[in-house]
């Protein structure tokens, strides 16, 4: 379980294609502090689990379903990433509950700069909309923010600072793709709702 409060804009040094798989090596000296095999790290809001680890840099695999959910496929050597460990039990939650499992992926389709922020908007994919609320909590990037603007196919975020000075998200341009990780609270409610009397269909009527 992560907080979507970024530790460290790591860098992809390496990129091995398996076919149906990839795996990655990623300098991360901060995240890698004490890591060992098997340790959970966030990239760009991907839970990967740690292969291995030596001098600041892991190196993790990521399977078919991970780079067809996600936009991990389009990381190149030199790519910057988010890194985040997972949070500590009776630690301060500064963020909001997130698991490291994506939804889907959003565009951004528009930076607007203000004085002291910049107003990020970014496409919705089709199914996320209804999990996406004004005020609410969403995990771009693996960073948690709170939505500005809620609509049907998009959504609006304010980035400070310091959002865009150690996260990758002050380095996006408008088209990027970004991984998006919505409330699990709200797909737990839709869930249970749903449920009720429903034979467990969603609101497709599809049983899941």
């Amino acid at each position: 379980m992560f907080t979507g409060i970024v530790e460290e804009l790591g860098e992809v040094t390496a990129v091995e294609n398996l076919g149906d798989s990839s795996r990655f090596r990623l300098r991360g000296p901060v995240v890698t502090d004490g890591a060992r095999h098997g340790d959970s790290i966030a990239v760009n809001g991907v839970c990967l689990t740690v292969v291995e680890t030596a001098d600041g840099e892991f190196t993790a695999d990521v399977m078919a379903e991970t780079l067809k959910r996600s936009s991990l496929g389009a990381l190149t050597v030199g790519s910057r990433v988010n890194l985040e460990r997972p949070m500590a039990l009776g630690g301060r939650l500064g963020g909001h509950l997130v698991q490291g499992h994506v939804d889907g992926t959003g565009t951004i389709t528009g930076r607007t700069p203000g004085e002291h922020w910049e107003i990020v908007t970014i496409a919705l994919p089709a199914g996320l909309a209804r999990y996406v609320v004004e005020k609410g909590s969403i995990t771009v990037d693996g960073v948690s923010l709170t939505v500005v603007d809620a609509a049907d196919d998009h959504f609006t975020i304010s980035l400070i600072p310091t959002t865009l000075a150690l996260t990758t998200l002050g380095i996006k341009k408008t088209g990027d793709p970004v991984n998006l990780e919505v409330d699990v609270l709200a797909k737990y409610v839709e869930r249970l709702l749903g449920a009720g009397g429903e034979g467990g269909k969603d609101r497709e009527g599809v049983v899941r």
